[in-house]
């Protein structure tokens, strides 16, 4: 089926169902016949656009033939020849399939993995740049967790990114990151390469993910940190397992033991969640391991070197030499480039 015939239809199932409302659905058959009319409104509304644009090429082509009005119909010609195209690339754009948590807020996780202090000095400077690039887009960014090493590196670092449409952006950061630089405590000026691992989970809701009581395991205990920060004489740190699936989540960032279980509360249905999305859609990872990878250098994503002042996003094979922007949370080069691939591939995919 070409592309006009999918629009035609597209645009007879929105009326069918403007029809089916007006005449007074009730309970589950209205909702479901209103949810899927607002996701139809704004694809029929650029139809229309395209439709209106295709027959004022066709009356100006007709003027062609008019000498006095050969030139405007020339320009507008032009003009519309332009457009058509991009309203049409607009309209499959709208048409693939939606991840319908691209709006969601988001979970962000933060490690080192292979390189030891450096591995978590770097991890530190990465979680620094994606809070700049929220503040970049006007998303809150709520620590929730910031494990702090001897040397000022991170140990692991979690946050709640809220805003709409965060997941859709941050998505694609979800992997092994490799970093290749001269530490500051190496002497002889050799470059080191470490690696972190970043996790970006969507925020679930109490509707997404039900948990039983009777599947947790909550510890609580005094909280540490390094060189004695946060260290308390209370039992304010907590520790959930959820029996089902193993997942662990320890927090101790805030002194108040009801505080730490709420945030360790949302870090797992967020993981929970991530799980039955993963099950549900195969092309997704597995589970979170497979979304981090191991750690080791021969995984990565993307590669930052600070010597040649470029970052490199392996899956797309994109260079920029800019990496003391990127590194101020200028990522939109790379979330831009990610996401027009990614609709290539499902473009194709839907004979789009």
């Amino acid at each position: 089926m070409g592309l006009d015939d999918r629009l035609d239809r597209i645009v007879a199932r929105s009326e069918e169902l403007q029809a089916m409302l007006s005449q007074g659905l009730d309970g589950e058959a209205f909702s479901k016949a209103s949810r899927e009319y607002a996701e139809l409104e704004p694809i029929v509304t650029r139809i229309g656009e395209l439709r209106q644009a295709e027959q004022e090429e066709r009356q100006s082509q007709a003027l062609l033939s008019d000498p006095e009005m050969r030139e405007l119909a020339e320009m507008e010609l032009q003009a519309l020849r332009a457009r058509i195209p991009d309203i049409r690339q607009d309209i499959r754009i709208a048409m693939l399939p939606r991840d319908e948590a691209d709006e969601r807020s988001a979970i962000l996780e933060i490690r080192p993995a292979a390189g030891g202090d450096e591995a978590a000095l770097f991890a530190a400077a990465l979680f620094d740049a994606y809070r700049r690039y929220a503040a970049l887009r006007g998303w809150r960014f709520e620590v929730m967790e910031f494990d702090e090493s001897e040397l000022g590196g991170l140990r692991e670092g979690i946050a709640n990114i809220t805003g709409r449409g965060v997941f859709a952006r941050l998505k694609y950061e979800s992997g092994v990151h490799r970093v290749q630089r001269v530490p500051a405590t190496e002497s002889q000026g050799r470059i080191h390469t470490s690696t972190v691992t970043v996790a970006v989970l969507p925020e679930a809701g109490d509707v997404d993910v039900q948990i039983n009581d009777g599947d947790l395991r909550i510890d609580v205990y005094r909280a540490s940190g390094a060189g004695g920060q946060h260290v308390n004489k209370t039992e304010s740190a907590v520790r959930i397992t959820h029996l089902p699936t193993g997942l662990v989540v320890a927090m101790q960032e805030e002194k108040s033991q009801h505080k730490n279980r709420a945030k360790a509360m949302k870090i797992l249905m967020a993981r929970l969640y991530e799980r039955e999305r993963a099950a549900a859609h195969a092309t997704r990872a597995a589970d979170r391991k497979s979304q981090v990878g191991t750690g080791d250098r021969s995984e990565r994503i993307r590669t930052y070197n600070f010597p040649q002042g470029r970052v490199t996003d392996h899956r797309i094979n994109l260079t920029a030499y800019k990496i003391d922007r990127v590194m101020a949370g200028e990522f939109d080069e790379f979330v831009d480039a990610l996401t027009q691939d990614e609709q290539a591939t499902l473009l194709a995919a839907e004979g789009l």
